[in-house]
């Protein structure tokens, strides 16, 4: 069978929300013609879309590495790699009651790469902002949850992240500063 027949049979998949086996058949496609650098920026948003970030770097390696000279090929790369940061920082720190402040700080960073990365990842300002506030960074916290709603105004969920945080920061400056410095002191 033509590569064609198989880019034809994914989107059909695709169509019926069916991503697995658009998935193989993208891969079938691939496997007819493994140097068409479409193909592979397809597949690599369909395996974004399911979420398997690795593999979706991967192909969209291939894509920008066949043909360099697409820019939406190279930005769906970075856009996938940001993606696999806030990934990583969110199994750091997400629904665990024993993060160092170390681990914290980590996460902070990829969080920050991944804003580098791709400007427009909310997510990655979202969990950026709720770090900070785990580090009693509130000022950070809020400042970088404003960032996102400038760019997102319409986002009624970020509105209720931000008063979420502000009453963070009311409840952290309500404390004693005996009770906050022994907070820092323990790493939180």
């Amino acid at each position: 069978m033509k590569s064609e027949t198989y880019i034809q049979k994914a989107y059909r998949c695709i169509l019926q929300n069916d991503f697995e086996e658009a998935l193989r058949w993208f891969e079938e496609a691939i496997q007819a013609n493994p140097g068409d650098a479409e193909v592979h920026y397809r597949c690599s948003i369909t395996y974004g879309r399911s979420n398997r970030l690795e593999m979706a770097i991967s192909h969209a390696e291939e894509a920008v590495r066949l043909q360099p000279d697409k820019p939406e090929y190279a930005l769906h790369l970075q856009h996938i790699k940001a993606a696999e940061l806030v990934q990583k920082a969110r199994k750091m720190v997400e629904g665990r009651t024993d993060v160092t402040k170390s681990e914290l700080y980590q996460a902070v960073s990829h969080l920050k790469s991944a804003v580098a990365m791709d400007p427009l990842h909310s997510q990655a300002y979202v969990w950026l902002a709720l770090v900070y506030s785990e580090l009693n960074e509130h000022a950070l916290a809020i400042a970088t949850l404003r960032e996102v709603i400038a760019l997102f105004p319409q986002e009624s969920s970020l509105q209720h992240i931000m008063e979420e945080l502000k009453q963070r920061l009311k409840s952290y400056l309500q404390e004693p500063a005996s009770d906050r410095k022994r907070g820092h002191e323990n790493g939180r």
